[in-house]
């Protein structure tokens, strides 16, 4: 019997301090789609999850909520662990801080690297962030706030226990430049050892004593394990490290793959590594730290309040869209953003159109051609037919490719690649012509057999990727989802003569211009009843383009002639913008931060090609260009006067 391969994930363990949101799912989604992906190509996977659960920030939220802090934690996990059955997550384990057994295996774990000598006691100054659990030097404070959330630090000064983490400087920087796979993508790797490691890198801290909440300092209980000794050791005392049973510690141990947002790579690649150099635990295959997802211009987060509450897209727009989006059209390892209107068009265009009414076609033509009796493929044709076999027979090898190298968006294109050239195939052999001449029955039957087998691979191949669709499609061919690729990835495998049922619709298309005003109508009236807590609306943010794209954009000086609000929006104010020869109408969502008065005369940035747009029943003809910051928005103007319609370059 083969013996399977092992094969460990992890997401980082999450911070249950208030509502999940659309960024948190995005780590799980992707790791669970690989976790389902190796599984079936036949590895034995571990995929690990959880919650970080101690710290001086839940303590003060359950505080000032006057409730005993585990009966607040419970219910945040809760609701995550539900979460997370809504998006099929298929973790094998689910770790809590607050596990008993992990508890005392950090406490061991603080115990040998204190005899050791790698902890030591001293004092600790420095500038405190609650929200983030992390101190800074004052250098490295951004306008004297937090350099990752932005927020209020405060100054710290305490007894605390330090690990050496100096000491292990030179082994990590060894560590970075000369193992390549080790953290990924290579810019990560410039930005640990420029920013942190050849800078010099002090000891930390790992204990503190102005809070309780925390894993006591076995041998000095007034202090508290701090967060990154407790909450980066869960990787191995999930497996039982330091515990009374190491069984799968010593099965999964060393990790493949620790993924992560680029936020705390610095913790994986330098403060984690070097504790499991103190412990002499072999090191991870490889940390992973892929971008984030943006709103806008900015990170979702609960602290920047931009929540996209991921339980009302499932529901609205179901759970197979979500995944779907966060697979396919972030790009990988880069930030993605974020837009209602990218998140429909992808639904619409993929889901719908593409692999929905292929599906739906396919099955109602074997359903009123042949009485819903598969056919068997007897009358080949050279023109057509080996494009599409060769692209669904060799499938599994391109798509597995991808998935190697972590290309995710790359695989679920390959697949739609197969599911295009599908619907292709069905104009180009007309089956409903086919079916008017009794003599092309035989090539008929071909036909849609071929565009039947397609469509089961495809939905063997989305298997890792999507939860509900592939099952129904599959259930349509008299199938079930494969436990593994094996006997399941070549062309031909679905035998003639199965009975294929006429599939139900599999997504709804959407009305995006009526959805999107529908769900500005919902966000106005939530800003109206509760404007401090209202979400932050979604900007349609720019992906990263090349200088030819650029070149594209035509930027001219115009001129405000005239200003007003527009009535049936408290956001937009509608201008009339002269260019040169023409006054254009624009519509801009700045009406909280300009009276249109304010407006009139201004020499102003504007996109002159831009496809036209119809706004609460107003068509806007261009972009007038801002800048955004804490102190509001700003309409970029012209440094001198400069003649309208003059060209940007």
């Amino acid at each position: 019997m083969k013996t399977k391969r092992k094969y460990y994930i992890t997401t980082p363990i999450y911070y249950p301090s208030g509502k999940w949101h659309l960024g948190t799912c995005y780590t799980t989604v992707v790791c669970d789609a690989l976790a389902r992906f190796k599984r079936m190509d036949g590895f034995d996977v571990f995929y690990l999850t959880g919650t970080d659960e101690h710290g001086q920030k839940i303590e003060k939220v359950a505080q000032s909520k006057k409730i005993e802090v585990k009966t607040y934690l419970d219910a945040q996990i809760n609701t995550l662990k539900e979460l997370w059955k809504l998006l099929g997550i298929s973790y094998d384990k689910f770790i809590r801080t607050t596990d008993d057994y992990h508890q005392r295996a950090v406490q061991n774990i603080f115990n040998k690297l204190y005899e050791k000598g790698d902890i030591y006691k001293s004092g600790y100054e420095g500038w405190y962030c609650t929200p983030c659990e992390s101190f800074w030097t004052k250098t490295q404070l951004v306008d004297g706030k937090c350099p990752d959330c932005g927020r209020e630090v405060e100054l710290a000064k305490e007894e605390a226990y330090f690990f050496r983490l100096s000491k292990y400087q030179d082994r990590l920087i060894d560590l970075i430049e000369n193992n390549p796979d080790f953290l990924q993508p290579k810019s990560r790797q410039n930005e640990m050892l420029n920013n942190f490691l050849r800078p010099g890198l002090q000891d930390l801290c790992v204990s503190r004593t102005s809070f309780q909440w925390g894993i006591e300092v076995p041998f000095d209980k007034k202090h508290v394990v701090y967060v990154w000794l407790d909450a980066l050791t869960n990787y191995i005392t999930a497996l039982g490290y330091m515990g009374e049973d190491d069984s799968l510690f010593q099965k999964y141990w060393p990790a493949d793959i620790h993924m992560m947002g680029k936020e705390i790579v610095r913790f994986h690649s330098i403060i984690w590594p070097a504790i499991l150099m103190a412990l002499d635990v072999p090191l991870p295959k490889q940390i992973y730290g892929h971008g984030w997802l943006l709103l806008g211009s900015d990170k979702i987060s609960k602290s920047k309040g931009n929540i996209i509450d991921p339980v009302e897209l499932s529901a609205r727009y179901s759970v197979d869209a979500v995944r779907y989006y966060l697979l396919r059209e972030v790009p990988f390892g880069n930030d993605g953003m974020y837009s209602n209107r990218a998140f429909l068009s992808r639904r619409n265009a993929d889901l719908t159109n593409s692999l929905g009414n292929l599906v739906s076609r396919t099955t109602a033509m074997v359903n009123q051609y042949f009485g819903g009796i598969l056919p068997a493929p007897s009358c080949p044709d050279k023109t057509y037919d080996p494009e599409l076999i060769a692209i669904a027979d060799t499938l599994y090898e391109t798509v597995k490719g991808y998935m190697d190298k972590l290309l995710v968006p790359e695989a679920l294109a390959e697949i739609f690649r197969l599911v295009n050239r599908a619907n292709k195939y069905i104009d180009e052999t007309t089956p409903w012509i086919l079916a008017k001449d009794a003599a092309q029955k035989e090539r008929l039957g071909t036909v849609l057999y071929n565009l039947t087998e397609s469509i089961r691979l495809a939905a063997v191949m989305l298997s890792p990727f999507l939860i509900e669709a592939p099952a129904k499609i599959l259930a349509t061919l008299g199938e079930s989802v494969p436990l593994s690729f094996d006997d399941t990835v070549k062309f031909g495998q679905l035998l003639p003569g199965t009975t294929i049922a006429k599939a139900d619709k599999l997504f709804d298309r959407i009305d995006i211009e009526k959805e999107l005003a529908a769900i500005e109508k919902q966000m106005e009236a939530a800003e109206a009843k509760n404007p401090k807590t209202a979400e932050k609306p979604i900007t349609h943010a720019k992906p990263q383009i090349t200088i030819d794209d650029f070149a594209k954009v035509e930027l001219k000086v115009g001129k405000i002639v005239s200003a007003e609000k527009l009535q049936k929006s408290n956001k937009l104010l509608k201008f009339g913008v002269k260019i040169g020869d023409e006054t254009r109408t624009i519509l801009s969502g700045i009406a909280k931060h300009y009276k249109p008065e304010e407006t009139i005369g201004k020499s102003v940035v504007v996109v002159t090609n831009l496809a036209p747009a119809k706004l609460c029943g107003c068509v806007s003809e261009g972009m007038l260009l801002c800048a955004e910051d804490e102190n509001g928005v700003i309409l970029l103007t012209t440094e001198k006067p400069v003649e309208n319609g003059s060209s940007i370059s």
